[in-house]
């Protein structure tokens, strides 16, 4: 009965000594590392997975923004539509993250790529493409006041763009027929335009529409792509990272020049957003697009 009474004993302790080493085994393994490779190509590099449902069927765009820096509902309705309208997309899922300000009177592409290695959360997931936007509360390094150089927006990788929303609500701020919102539209989608490969920069031209002075933007007169838009872009096609793996910016969208066409549209009386051309849109379908 004595010997019995040891082996229960013994019997219980070696089951609780498993269920703990279980249990803890099954906490030591290591958590599934998120691949973020696919998402920090070159500028234009996913247009083809962007436009079509091939390998991707479903888009999640994280919206991340400094608190007080949030875009407007109405930017946001209108920038799916236009995504519906140029994409095979439908399920398209908005994911909006509240940043605290960095604190910087201006804003490198190398800051703001640090800022996304440290805050993005939205990457390429089995059918789900990433793409994120920053929003942010300072403006571009590479603005001068005194030569009226104000960059509204810039893309620097694949799935990745910066929105300078200082600078757009300053700027809106100027005209009373010009709304945040007109500013903010008109920015993210010309913006999104390279990630769609826009112009020759991912979605090769059909017919020669680029700007000899200023590539990877149209030539054609009204387009949103429009190469009077931009400044201060890359020095090479499809260069959005040097050989020292320094980030370059593929477009800086011009506060002015942009300025000057909504309120151009304004005084014809135009009120929606500045759409894209049609060889732009023949560019789009050709690689998959609508």
């Amino acid at each position: 009965m004595k010997n019995l009474r040891m082996y229960s004993v013994l019997l219980g302790l070696s089951l609780v000594m498993a269920c703990n080493k279980t249990s803890d085994d099954t906490t030591d393994e290591p958590s599934t590392l998120i691949d973020k490779s696919a998402n920090l190509l070159t500028t234009g590099k996913s247009a083809n997975d962007i436009l079509s449902n091939e390998k991707f069927t479903k888009m999640k765009v994280e919206i991340a923004f400094v608190s007080g820096f949030r875009p407007t509902q109405e930017t946001i309705n209108e920038f799916v539509a236009y995504l519906k309208a140029h994409t095979f997309k439908e399920n398209i899922e908005m994911v909006f993250t509240e940043l605290p300000s960095p604190e910087k009177e201006s804003l490198s592409i190398e800051e703001l790529a640090d800022l996304e290695t440290k805050n993005r959360t939205v990457y390429n997931e089995d059918e789900t493409l990433g793409v994120y936007i920053y929003f942010a509360d300072a403006p571009s390094d590479d603005d001068n006041e005194d030569e009226n150089l104000v960059t509204l927006g810039a893309v620097y990788r694949n799935t990745t763009m910066v929105i300078h929303e200082a600078n757009i609500r300053r700027l809106a701020g100027f005209n009373t027929f010009i709304s945040v919102a007109d500013v903010e539209i008109a920015t993210i989608n010309h913006e999104f335009g390279h990630l769609f490969g826009l112009v020759n920069l991912g979605s090769p031209p059909i017919n020669d529409h680029e700007d000899e002075a200023a590539e990877n933007h149209c030539d054609i007169s009204g387009c949103l792509m429009r190469a009077e838009l931009q400044f201060g872009g890359s020095s090479g096609k499809s260069s959005a990272l040097t050989t020292k793996n320094e980030l370059k910016s593929s477009c800086s969208l011009s506060g002015k020049s942009l300025m000057k066409m909504l309120e151009t549209n304004v005084s014809k009386g135009v009120m929606n957003a500045v759409p894209l051309d049609s060889e732009c849109i023949l560019d789009l379908q050709s690689n998959g697009g609508r």
